[in-house]
């Protein structure tokens, strides 16, 4: 299992309450729910399946209109949601990631002691870790967990939003300005990552690329210009969907595609003589035409395409 934030194995029963607590046992029950789902659904699951829950043979819903869940069971909100907003349209609620590297989550109206945000301020207090559900399409969230409530400001009615290990453990290593600055930013960049996959797999359909593969846990959401690159950024016209082995290839410059999407390979590899997967899975791949997203804005980008076939060309 991934240490991502959205795959990460969670002991927190100490800090609200101990093995016996319904609180822990409930939180627990649903981070299991949520990391067969995720491994099912690796680009994105449909808030039905996510909805499937069951805990004390009892359904339950994770996912609920309003946004903010909070069991009648618990005293604490258990799990958040950012809602769908089409491209183009304007967002009702403008949960946004913050410069230092937390995610702004909006009350529910503007109402302090509305039982929703008494909720989450309980969630915030106890530090308890709840699940938070970002859309990758209509009706479709990408998993995210833990994330803890880390600060309020009433004046612009929302919390923070942390990922992973709380804060203020003792154990986060974050003791200085700078140590808490640079655990934002990677924070910050987790939180990228985590969303950039299902967006890019979504976008090309759960298909490789290259080679067509349709099978979404064999698939990676590969960069055409690094992360670390000035413009790297996560986003879908800075991704292609691509196999694990094809993802390898481009990385290690063997495959490069250029800016018109035909796929080249490099010429010591076109002249190895070897067996069927270098045959069919690589050489085979020169002079193709890469698969498409639907949507045009979904396409790579031409210029970053351009960038990095210029490295593949020299290297």
């Amino acid at each position: 299992m991934s240490d991502s934030p959205s795959h990460r194995a969670v002991d927190y029963k100490g800090r609200v309450g101990g093995s016996g607590d319904l609180d822990a046992q409930l939180r627990a029950a649903m981070f299991a729910h949520l990391s067969r789902v995720s491994a099912a659904h690796p680009d994105g699951a449909p808030s039905e399946v996510i909805n499937s829950f069951v805990f004390a043979d009892a359904p339950m819903r994770l996912i609920v209109q309003p946004g903010i869940r909070k069991p009648a069971q618990l005293d604490a909100a258990l799990t958040i949601r950012t809602t769908w907003t089409p491209p183009g349209a304007e967002a009702p609620y403008a949960d946004e990631v913050s410069q230092d590297g937390s995610l702004r989550y909006k009350w529910r109206g503007t109402d302090p002691n509305h039982p929703d945000n008494r909720a989450l301020r309980e969630a915030m207090r106890r530090q308890a870790p709840l699940a938070y559900f970002y859309p990758v399409a209509r009706g479709v969230y990408q998993a995210i967990y833990p994330v803890y409530l880390v600060d309020e400001d009433q004046t612009a009615h929302e919390f923070g939003v942390g990922l992973g290990q709380y804060p203020d453990d003792e154990d986060s290593g974050a003791d200085t300005p700078l140590d808490r600055r640079y655990t934002r930013r990677l924070t910050l960049q987790r939180l990228h990552q985590v969303l950039f996959r299902p967006k890019v797999l979504r976008a090309y359909e759960s298909r490789c690329a290259l080679c067509r593969l349709r099978h979404a846990p064999l698939l990676d959401a590969a960069h055409i210009l690094p992360d670390h690159h000035p413009h790297g950024e996560p986003v879908v016209p800075n991704g292609l969907a691509m196999c694990k082995i094809h993802h390898a290839a481009y990385d290690a410059d063997i495959i490069g595609i250029r800016p018109d999407r035909v796929v080249e390979v490099r010429q010591d590899i076109l002249a190895e003589i070897d067996g069927p997967m270098l045959r069919h899975g690589l050489q085979e791949m020169h002079g193709a035409t890469m698969f498409l997203p639907r949507s045009r804005r979904d396409h790579p980008d031409p210029e970053r395409l351009e960038e990095r076939y210029t490295q593949f060309r020299a290297a």
